[in-house]
């Protein structure tokens, strides 16, 4: 997730304005890429965490910051890239993965600190 979150900043960073692309879809894609980061790290001490202990709801959280990752920034990167309006709809539902995720994260927390 961080190889690609890299390319594809990159990308957003000169190629989308070589394009010809407006500011406002420079600006949607670079968000795209920022939350793709903050999850690609997220992931990374998720999995530090669990070489400490392994939690299910560490687990679930993983899952839903992938999904969300997909969701969120791919819809966006198709939406830049492909001009794909019609799945706008998706973006949103990225947005709860990535909400679900990190509230697995505080549950995770607390089962952590009971233990």
């Amino acid at each position: 997730m961080g190889l690609t979150g890299t390319v594809l900043g990159a990308y957003g960073a000169h190629g989308l304005a070589a394009s010809g692309a407006s500011a406002s879809l420079i600006s949607a894609f670079n968000t795209g890429v920022q939350y793709q980061f903050y999850h690609a790290l997220a992931l990374l001490f998720m999995v530090l965490a669990m070489r400490v202990k392994t939690l299910k709801t560490l687990h679930v959280a993983a899952g839903f910051f992938t999904l969300g990752t997909v969701l969120f920034s791919g819809s966006i990167y198709a939406l830049v890239l492909f001009g794909t309006k019609g799945i706008g709809f998706i973006t949103p539902l990225g947005g709860v993965c990535f909400m679900a995720g990190w509230l697995s994260v505080l549950l995770a927390g607390r089962t952590w600190l009971r233990s």
